[in-house]
């Protein structure tokens, strides 16, 4: 019995990956041609590029638009702690972050968060961090135009430094609330993460308020589900009573 496609394409996908895990195929290289690949396999091209997604769903290679597909270098888990930082982490020596800073008026979502009227002022920093060459993580962070720090670094070694910018005018924070979804990446999430479209994000959207309610800064993040972790502690207050003797 001939083997069906979607056997065939884990075959392959297997074959490429034993490859890689040994270091007959190092990382960083790019792999032979679609039509190579499919020729040295004796498969359609379009079996040969079923089995590259499943290897680019595990995040073991990516394929970048007309250069072709590449092995990709091991990364880190990327953790996120509830009601910690907007910028999740990996080791903070390897992230590089680049912002773009833009004025926007409040619509729709971003009024919704904030609580503010339509219209009103805000200031939008598009975070991008890179572990090494690689996409880490995505972060958007919008803040009322009065609280909006006008030097943060376009361009940083560590997200602390620019998370240090942005507390500079805002209150201190006394409420982070946090919703966590997983969803399919949006077209823009696969190009700038470089990510498979069938692998799933986690989508984190956090809204801080200072002492008297005001929403001082929301950020929606966006981490490559196949390698983030979230992690949330709940401390539960107790009524401790003695009793004496």
């Amino acid at each position: 019995m001939m083997p069906s496609v979607t056997s065939r394409r884990h075959v392959i996908a297997d074959d490429i990956r034993n490859k890689i895990s040994t270091g007959r195929i190092k990382a960083g290289a790019c792999l032979p041609s679609e039509a190579q690949l499919a020729s040295r396999y004796g498969v359609s091209t379009a079996t040969l590029r079923s089995a590259l997604s499943v290897l680019q769903g595990e995040g073991v290679v990516e394929k970048i638009h007309g250069k072709g597909n590449f092995v990709r270098h091991p990364l880190r888990r990327i953790t996120y702690v509830g009601g910690g930082p907007w910028m999740p982490s990996a080791a903070e020596s390897a992230l590089r972050v680049s912002v773009r800073t833009t004025n926007l008026q409040a619509h729709g979502q971003l009024a919704g968060l904030l609580g503010v009227p339509v219209s009103s002022p805000l200031t939008e920093f598009l975070c991008l961090s890179h572990e090494g060459k690689s996409p880490h993580s995505l972060a958007r962070i919008y803040v009322p135009r009065d609280l909006s720090p006008t030097d943060v670094p376009v361009e940083s070694h560590c997200c602390k430094s620019v998370e240090a910018k942005l507390a500079e005018l805002r209150p201190p924070l006394a409420e982070v609330r946090e919703r966590v979804s997983a969803r399919p990446p949006t077209p823009e999430e696969v190009a700038t993460l470089r990510i498979s479209p069938a692998l799933a994000v986690l989508a984190i959207t956090r809204v801080a308020a200072d002492s008297t309610g005001r929403v001082v800064e929301a950020a929606l993040l966006v981490l490559p589900g196949g390698r983030a972790d979230a992690f949330f502690t709940t401390h539960h207050m107790t009524d401790e009573r003695t009793s004496e003797g």
